[in-house]
Formats: C-alpha cells, structure tokens, sequence
C-alpha cells in the first residue's frame, strides 16, 4: 500500500475573513514553503468569484508554481463551469507549464442554493440551471484540447470546430480532475461522472463510512464502462483546529466558519476540533476507508500556528 499523502489547503479566503486586505501573498508564499519543506505532498487553494470572495486560485498557483518545487499544486475545489473552458484550458496548461506538471484540480459543479451563490453565476453572466451539464462538457473541452490533436465538440453550451491549444500539459495523460463526488448527494451522475471523466474523487464533509461507499460506487461504475478502479486517486477534504482546550478550539472553528460561509451550514459534518491526537485518529479513519489523499484546512485565524501544531504532532504518523 503507498503512503497517504497529506496536502494543505492554504487561507486564500480565511487571510480576508475579517475585512483585511493584505498587501501581498508572503504568509501564502511562507505556508507553501513550509509544507515543502515538511515534506508534506501537496497545497490547496479554493474558488469563488463572489459567494464566498478570495483570491483567484490560478493565479495564486501560478505564483506558487514558481516559488516552490516538489508539492503538486491543487485546487480543492475549483468552479469550471463559471468559466469558459477554451480559456480555462490555457490557464491550466500554462499553469502546469510554469510548475513542471505538478496541477492537479478538484472540480465541483458549484451550488445556487442560497443568494449568494445565485448572483454569483448572474454575475458570471452564466446561468445556473443546467450547471451540472455545463460543467461535463468544459470538462470534456479541457481534456480534448489538452490531447494536442484537432478538437472538434458540439454541445448544449458549446461549438468548437478543430479547436487547437498551446501549450500542452506537461504529463501526456493530461491534468488530472478530481471530481467533486458526496455521499449525501446520492447522485447518480456525481456516481457517473467521476467514473467517466475524472483521475478521482474528492469528498468534503461525508463521514467514513459514507466516504467508503462513494468510493466503492465510483469503483464499480469504473469496472462497468472498463476502467481500472485503482487509477483513481480517493481524496478526502477535512476541516480541523486544534487546540488542547476543546472549548476554545470549537469557539475559534466556529466563528471562523461563520465568517466563511456567513453560517454554519454543516454543524458535527466538520471537524474534528481539540487536541491533535483527534486530528490524528480521523486522518486514520479516512485511510482505513481507502483515502489515498486527505487535505486539511485549518478552521482558525492563525493558519500558521495550526500548522506548526500539525507537523509537529499529527504529520510526523503519516510522512
């Protein structure tokens, strides 16, 4: 069995949660640094233009990209659909260019359930209905444009006659997509789609159990259109603050994600929160149920303590 690989989701939300702004990206530059250096596998940035504002995750990488070396850079997880794919494909490949092929991207379809999220795709100039379908087709623009042959695609959304794209993505194969893909969804086409189109899955908020069977879903519908299931990458997203005083930690996560999200809209779904030692037992958890890769992202204002608490007392188990 390979190791489980540990990335961290850096704050390119959580550093403007308290209406800062911040005058350059070095605490992101300083983060990815030591997680390099730590010899963790991996850093995370999300996406949102208006529902949830940050800092725009491809160009975060970019930047990334050249200050760093060995981690895969991801997006965890990134909207295609609120994008237009012939363009996204460029920023992708140029991205993965400017890092030596070290992309890779956890895609959702994005959500329009509440109305930040509906003016966020208004805004885009993009309709939310029919996202999902959106989202199948630049998922297929991008692969086919990433192939480096005349692409042809006629679609609900899109037409593109002998489409031709440089530069390419480093790795033949193309850039892998891990594709949004949740227990609670129990959604046939989330089933579907991972099989059919995407390197993986990626999970938030599922427990173990329920992560299990995802990924045993997606397994079976591989086998059934005549793919191998363990080409797939199993990736889990985990939201966590630590702190030996449980009250404290769970104060701090919770005013924290309020601010995040403008509520706590998953309530137990989180965590865990308190001393390092549960950390350590959920990241187990996860693996038991066949995570091949977890992300943690650190519910706290102070990212980089949570991080020196992390490396110290849970990443040491796992590198």
């Amino acid at each position: 069995m390979s190791k489980l690989k540990i990335g961290i989701l850096l704050p390119t939300r959580g550093l403007l949660l308290r209406g800062q702004q911040p005058q350059n990206i070095d605490r992101l530059f300083g983060l990815a640094g030591t997680v390099e250096q730590a010899g963790l596998d991996s850093v995370w940035v999300g996406d949102s233009l208006m529902a949830k504002p940050r800092m725009e995750p491809l160009s975060i990488l970019s930047a990334l990209a050249a200050r760093t070396t060995r981690v895969r850079l991801g997006t965890a997880v990134l909207l295609p659909a609120l994008r237009h794919p012939v363009l996204l494909a460029q920023s992708l490949a140029t991205v993965d260019l400017i890092s030596g092929g070290r992309l890779v991207i956890g895609a959702g379809v994005g959500g329009a359930f509440n109305s930040d999220q509906k003016r966020e795709w208004v805004a885009a100039g993009v309709s939310a209905e029919g996202r999902a379908h959106r989202f199948e087709e630049i998922i297929k623009i991008v692969q086919g444009l990433g192939s480096g042959r005349s692409f042809d695609f006629h679609g609900r959304n899109f037409d593109l006659d002998a489409g031709l794209m440089r530069p390419l993505p480093i790795n033949p194969a193309g850039i892998p997509f891990l594709l949004g893909t949740h227990y609670r969804a129990h959604s046939k086409a989330q089933i579907r789609r991972a099989a059919q189109l995407g390197a993986g899955i990626i999970s938030i908020s599922d427990s173990p159990d329920e992560f299990a069977q995802v990924i045993q879903q997606v397994s079976e519908k591989a086998i059934e259109i005549g793919r191998d299931p363990k080409s797939l990458e199993n990736t889990f997203y985990m939201t966590v603050n630590m702190n030996s005083n449980l009250a404290a930690a769970e104060a701090d996560a919770l005013e924290w994600l309020t601010g995040y999200y403008g509520s706590d809209i998953w309530g137990t779904r989180w965590g865990p929160f308190g001393c390092a030692e549960r950390v350590r037992d959920s990241i187990v958890q996860y693996e038991d149920a066949g995570a091949e890769t977890v992300i943690i992202r650190f519910a706290s204002f102070e990212p980089e303590r949570q991080l020196e608490i992390f490396l110290e007392k849970v990443a040491s188990v796992f590198t």
